[in-house]
């Protein structure tokens, strides 16, 4: 069988390298064979496996410098039918590629909105004056880079070799421990894990309304290891919250706290163990 794997693309992006990674270890462990396939966006890279164009999609969650990933978060919500398989953290390493002659030339930088937050002091220090323009991938504008010679991009080392463009500054993040957290996802539910992810929303913003779901968990000695809120996009104030716990959702204590939380919830969404 081979697994079809769509990923925020084009080709050299850290999405291609964390889908790559998960299908070597396929191939390593059970002779599985992959083929990768790009999309232009994450909604896009969701979309496709929720309309069942391939089995797997890879997209980053989370960045260890700036936080979740907010349209990652915002496309799980629209999109119930996805289940999370795996995690995987892979180092980030932001290189300034651009056929410019000098730093002094380059008069905009293209990527990623998280790169470019990435390497803000950077930025900040070497190209003050620049334009930064945001892109839905860091590898998106290289190919425009040999037209343009006062442009650069933000994408990694191995998207320089790929396109064969030159690499101006390397490593340019201002935190040398940047670090991104992929999700694997499928349509099925995996077997078991050690984190379950969940979002839910609450019926009124009124006192008390994120601390009772909280003590569900609480209650029963369940870690939570990450909460975000993201807007519900209905009206100012109104928000959804996105949980990881330490925990496998088979678990008799993580049961009995999913029953309760329905009861204290407008709408919760299971995102599966793993």
């Amino acid at each position: 069988m081979v697994v079809s794997v769509a990923y925020l693309g084009p080709q050299g992006t850290y999405a291609e390298a964390a889908a790559l990674a998960y299908t070597n270890n396929l191939a390593e462990e059970g002779g599985e064979k992959a083929q990768l396939y790009p999309y232009p966006s994450i909604a896009q890279t969701l979309r496709a496996l929720a309309q069942g164009q391939t089995h797997l999609a890879v997209v980053p969650v989370e960045n260890s410098v700036e936080g979740s990933v907010s349209n990652t978060l915002d496309s799980m919500w629209e999109l119930p039918t996805l289940q999370i398989q795996h995690s995987l953290v892979l180092p980030i390493s932001h290189a300034l590629i651009s056929c410019a002659k000098s730093l002094a030339t380059i008069r905009t930088v293209y990527s990623h909105p998280q790169a470019l937050a990435q390497c803000q002091g950077w930025l900040e220090q070497s190209l003050p004056s620049v334009e930064l323009v945001s892109t839905d991938a860091t590898t998106e504008a290289l190919q425009y880079l040999s037209d343009q010679k006062t442009a650069a991009a933000i994408a990694s080392p191995r998207a320089a070799e790929l396109y064969n463009l030159p690499v101006m500054a390397c490593p340019i993040n201002d935190f040398p421990e940047n670090s991104t957290r992929f999700w694997v996802l499928g349509l099925e539910s995996s077997k078991s894990g050690n984190q379950t992810s969940l979002a839910f929303s609450v019926p009124a913003n009124v006192p008390g309304a994120l601390v009772k779901p909280l003590f569900c968990f609480a209650s029963r000695g369940i870690n939570l290891s990450r909460i975000v809120s993201r807007p519900t996009k209905r009206a100012i104030g109104e928000y959804l919250f996105f949980v990881d716990l330490e925990a496998d959702a088979k678990e008799a204590a993580v049961q009995s706290a999913l029953e309760e939380l329905l009861t204290c919830t407008e709408t919760l969404k299971i995102f599966g163990s793993y």
